[in-house]
């Protein structure tokens, strides 16, 4: 496994089985930084229309997984999320690579631009992309 990925799994290997329910719930934090139990139920109310138990049920799952933490202030918990999105992402599309491109990133972006449409412009950003990425190695 390259190192890369061994790193990332370190990092966040519980971030690996969030849902997409849970990434929603770290979205309305990473967006607001912190926000209470209540705040999150409003803000996922035009979306999901969850009960206020639920969120809070939630929350404490994601704080189990390391990837939220929470401050009493007076009686409600305020909630801040404890890693960023792009080490989400970066975790979950490791755990992707692994587990259905045997690891290898080359077959992954081989995978995404041969099965979707994509059109120069798009080619054109990830030639770009990756031109700047083997710069920054040099």
């Amino acid at each position: 496994m390259p190192a890369y990925l061994e790193k990332q799994e370190a990092l966040l290997s519980d971030a690996t089985t969030l849902t997409e329910l849970q990434i929603d719930l770290l979205d309305v934090l990473w967006k607001r930084g912190e926000a209470s139990t209540a705040d999150v139920y409003e803000a996922m109310q035009p979306v999901r229309g969850l009960a206020l138990s639920t969120v809070a049920t939630l929350l404490s799952r994601l704080e189990k997984k390391g990837v939220v933490s929470h401050r009493k202030e007076g009686r409600q918990y305020v909630y801040r999320a404890a890693v960023s999105r792009g080490d989400v992402r970066r975790s979950m599309v490791a755990d992707l690579t692994r587990s259905l491109f045997g690891g290898d990133p080359a077959a992954l972006v081989q995978h995404l631009v041969s099965a979707h449409e994509v059109d120069g412009g798009e080619l054109d950003r990830i030639r770009a992309l990756l031109d700047e990425a083997e710069a920054l190695r040099e």
